[in-house]
C-alpha cells in the first residue's frame, strides 16, 4: 500500500515506451538543467521539511493504538520525490560526461524508478526481476546494464530474450556461458579495485585482476564475442575520490591492452560508490581524471544507487514496548521495525541510524533541535524474538519515551526497504507516503510520453 500526502501529486503509468534515443531526456528537463547551471543550487529545504512534517503529522494522527487493527501502527516511510530530482540536477552539474545508470537493488521503489526513467537515466539491474521491473516502465533494453559478473544461465537466456545486451563478466567460464546463450551481448570486463575504505567491499568477490585481463580479452576474441568496454566498482559508500582515480587509470591500461589485440573498446563503466555527503569531492577528482585518460569518443556511465535514494526517504516507527533497567540506569525501547525489517542496513550496509523523537505524549517533534541528544540513555530494539535484533546498544534521547510514542530515522532510502524480510511474521511491505518538493519533478511525472 502506498499513500500520497496532501498537495503531492503521483505519477501516472509509464507503460508507453520512452523516446527512441538511448538516453532521451525531456525538453522540459533540458531547460531546467540549463537554468540550474546558471543559478545557485536549489535549496528548497524549508518546503521539503514542511511537506514531510505534514505527512508524518497526518499519518500518526490517524493511528489510535486503542482501536486500530492489528498492525495499524506499523512503521512507514515518507518519500520526497523532489529530492531525487535535485540529486539528478546535482549529478548533471558536477559530472556532465558521466551517464547515471541507477542501481535498482538499492531501492526498487516504483515511483522513484518512474521519475528516473522520465529523467532519462539508465538502470543497473542484477536479476530477472529487476530487469522486468524497469522494462515494465517502458524503458528501452538499451538503457539497462546487466551488471552482474556471475549470472545464472537461465538469466542470461532471459536477457537475450528481452534484448538486454550490455552485461559484465570477470572470468573465463562466464564468457563460455555467454557464448552459448547470448553471443550477441555487449560485454564489459569488470576489473578488481582497491575498495578497502568503502562501506561495502566487493572486490573480494568480483573483478578480474589486471594480469588476467589480456587472457580474458584473447578468449573473448577466440569466441567471437563483442567486448565493448571495462567496468569497475570501488565499493558501496566510497570514502573519497582516490579509489575512483586509481580504478580509471587501471581501466585505461585494459583499453591499451585491448587496442594491441586489435579490439576497439568504446565504454567505461565507473560503477557505484557515490554518496550524498562527499559527492562533490568525488566528482572533482573523477571528472578530470576520466577526461585525462579517455577521449570524448569513449562513453562513460556509472551505477549510482544510494546517491539518489538515501536522502529521499525518512522512516517512522512506533514504540511498542519499554523496559526500565534501574541497575544499568538505562531504558530499553522496543520498536515495530528492526534489523530483519527496514533496519537491515545496520547488518548489511554498516549503518548507524540516529534515533529521533517524532512524537512524545502527543507532542509532535519532527525536526526539532532538541531531538539531537538528551539526558536519557536508551538501547533500542526491533520486534523479533532474536537477540541480534538490536538497532542501537546506546543512544541519548531528550525524553524517556513511552509505549505509543513514535521515532523517525532520516536519510533512510538506501538498502533499507529493498532488503526487508518477513522473519518472525512481521510486516515486510512497508507503506510509503509520497510528497514532492520540486514542481519540475511533479510535471515530469505527469508529462505524457
Amino acid at each position: 500500500m502506498t499513500e500520497v500526502a496532501p498537495n503531492a501529486l503521483c505519477a501516472p503509468s509509464l507503460s508507453t515506451p520512452l523516446a527512441a534515443h538511448e538516453l532521451a531526456v525531456s525538453h522540459a528537463l533540458v531547460a531546467h538543467l540549463k537554468a540550474a547551471a546558471h543559478a545557485p543550487a536549489p535549496t528548497p529545504a524549508a518546503h521539503a521539511h514542511a511537506l514531510i512534517s505534514r505527512a508524518f503529522r497526518n499519518r500518526v494522527g490517524r493511528v489510535d493504538t486503542d482501536s486500530c487493527d492489528a498492525g495499524g501502527e506499523d512503521s512507514f516511510f515518507v518519500a520526497d520525490i523532489g529530492e531525487v530530482y535535485r540529486q539528478h540536477v546535482r549529478w548533471k552539474q558536477n559530472l556532465p560526461r558521466v551517464e547515471p545508470f541507477y542501481a535498482v537493488k538499492c531501492n526498487p521503489d516504483l515511483k522513484l524508478l518512474k521519475l528516473l526513467a522520465r529523467l532519462g537515466t539508465g538502470f543497473d539491474c542484477a536479476s530477472k526481476k529487476e530487469m522486468d521491473l524497469v522494462l515494465s516502465l517502458g524503458v528501452s533494453p538499451s538503457r539497462i546494464v546487466y551488471a552482474h559478473p556471475c549470472k545464472a544461465a537461465s538469466f542470461v537466456r532471459y536477457a537475450c530474450q528481452r534484448d538486454v545486451r550490455k552485461m559484465t563478466f570477470d572470468n573465463a567460464e562466464e564468457l563460455q556461458k555467454i557464448k552459448r546463450y547470448f553471443p550477441e551481448a555487449e560485454l564489459l570486463l569488470r576489473i578488481v579495485t582497491d575498495d578497502t575504505d568503502s562501506l561495502c567491499q566487493f572486490s573480494m568477490k568480483y573483478g578480474a585482476h589486471l594480469q588476467s585481463t589480456e587472457s580474458l580479452l584473447k578468449l573473448a576474441q577466440s569466441l567471437d564475442l563483442n567486448v565493448v568496454g571495462v567496468s569497475f566498482h570501488v565499493g558501496s559508500g566510497a570514502a573519497g575520490g582516490k579509489p575512483f582515480a586509481e580504478a580509471v587509470h587501471n581501466a585505461s591500461k585494459v583499453f591499451e591492452v585491448a587496442a594491441k589485440l586489435g579490439l576497439t573498446l568504446t565504454t567505461l563503466d565507473v560503477g557505484g560508490g557515490f554518496c550524498d555527503d562527499n559527492f562533490e569531492e568525488i566528482a572533482a577528482l573523477l571528472g578530470p581524471v576520466v577526461d585525462a585518460y579517455f577521449p570524448p569518443s569513449v562513453r562513460v556511465i556509472a551505477e549510482p544507487g544510494r546517491y539518489y535514494a538515501a536522502t529521499a526517504f525518512t522512516l517512522a516507527s512506533h514504540v511498542i514496548a519499554r523496559r526500565d533497567v534501574p541497575q544499568l540506569e538505562n531504558v530499553m525501547l522496543y520498536l515495530n521495525d528492526g534489523v530483519y525489517g527496514n533496519m537491515n542496513c545496520i547488518l548489511f550496509d554498516h549503518q548507524h541510524p540516529a534515533v529521533r523523537v517524532l512524537t512524545h505524549r502527543g507532542r509532535f517533534m519532527y525536526g526539532l533541535a532538541e531531538n539531537q541528544s538528551g539526558p536519557i540513555t536508551a538501547s533500542v530494539w526491533g520486534p523479533t524474538c532474536d537477540g541480534i535484533d538490536c538497532i542501537t546498544n546506546e543512544c541519548t534521547l531528550p525524553y524517556a519515551l513511552e509505549v505509543g510514542d513514535w521515532v523517525y530515522f532520516d536519510n533512510f532510502g538506501a538498502y533499507t526497504l529493498s532488503a526487508a524480510t518477513g522473519f518472525n511474521g512481521f510486516n515486510d511491505q512497508c507503506d510509503v507516503i509520497y510528497v514532492c518538493s520540486e514542481e519540475n519533478a511533479r510535471l515530469l511525472l505527469e508529462e505524457e510520453v
